[in-house]
């Protein structure tokens, strides 16, 4: 009898994970695949097996240059929170010796993550605004000679805050992965001669990566689905999939928003699947 427990009790501590895992997660998403293939009359959905919600987003050219726009997005947002994740992550990393102050700075890096994204969001208006701080700046250095409407309500405005938001997401993972770096490598480099970029070129970077894939999954799969963001700073003028979606739930269109979610879905694990297949990230993990 004890053989027999002892035989199935890995299953029974596995069982409540996965009911959460399928529950909330596996049957959701089946639910959404299967809804994308009904049809939508105008005023009600039909059960039904059609592609024509999937022909639409691929043959609407409103819908592909909004997957254009999303891509874009996530392509800007991923190139300037790298630029500002790797020199934050080396400098705690490499110049920083304490680690009290190694945490301390760290915690630094979080503040502005102890509010709402919303609030956070709300705080860039009155900066980036016609009369807002920026634009006084520039007048005040007779850069310009009247408000510039450029930074708010825009596509500046909405990158500006997504990688305000999501930083941290890209600092975290090349930070822990340089921590991870044995300093004798390092010192060997330096003792063979190598100066310091070509330390920080031959040896910090190539074992920095799979840090930097890490944060890449994060902000990927973050910007891929952001809607709020889009819509409060660009103030309408610009869309992304999450905010198609988000509207055409707004107009009961669901066959057509869960064909939208599929697509989304599919384009994000494709990613995220290349970036796995270029680097390894098990060691991180």
């Amino acid at each position: 009898m004890l053989k027999g427990w002892k035989s199935i009790e890995p299953y029974l501590l596995v069982t409540p994970q996965t009911l959460v895992f399928l529950l909330f997660l596996v049957f959701p998403i089946a639910t959404i695949f299967v809804v994308s293939f009904w049809e939508f009359t105008g005023y009600s959905m039909t059960p039904a097996f059609t592609l024509d919600n999937y022909i639409t987003i691929f043959r609407s050219p409103v819908s592909l240059a909004t997957y254009l726009n999303t891509f874009k997005f996530v392509g800007l947002v991923w190139f300037f929170t790298l630029i500002i994740a790797f020199p934050v992550s080396y400098f705690l990393a490499f110049h920083i010796t304490s680690l009290r102050w190694q945490i301390i700075l760290f915690l630094i890096c979080t503040i502005p993550f102890w509010t709402s994204n919303i609030i956070r969001m709300i705080s860039w208006i009155p900066f980036l605004g016609r009369e807002g701080l920026l634009n006084k700046l520039l007048i005040t250095l007779q850069i310009t000679q009247q408000p510039l409407d450029i930074f708010l309500f825009s596509n500046f405005a909405v990158v500006l805050a997504m990688v305000h938001l999501y930083t941290l997401f890209m600092i975290v993972p090349i930070f822990n992965s340089m921590m991870r770096i044995d300093r004798d490598l390092i010192a060997a480099a330096r003792d063979a001669g190598a100066s310091g970029f070509q330390v920080l070129k031959e040896v910090i970077v190539p074992l920095t990566i799979p840090g930097i894939a890490i944060g890449s999954i994060f902000i990927v799969t973050l910007v891929m689905g952001e809607f709020v963001t889009v819509r409060l700073m660009s103030g309408g003028q610009a869309a992304s999939v999450g905010s198609l979606i988000r509207n055409q739930i707004g107009s009961l269109q669901y066959p057509l928003a869960a064909a939208n979610a599929v697509v989304l879905l599919v384009i994000t694990l494709a990613i995220i699947m290349g970036i796995l297949r270029l680097v390894d990230i098990r060691k991180e993990l």
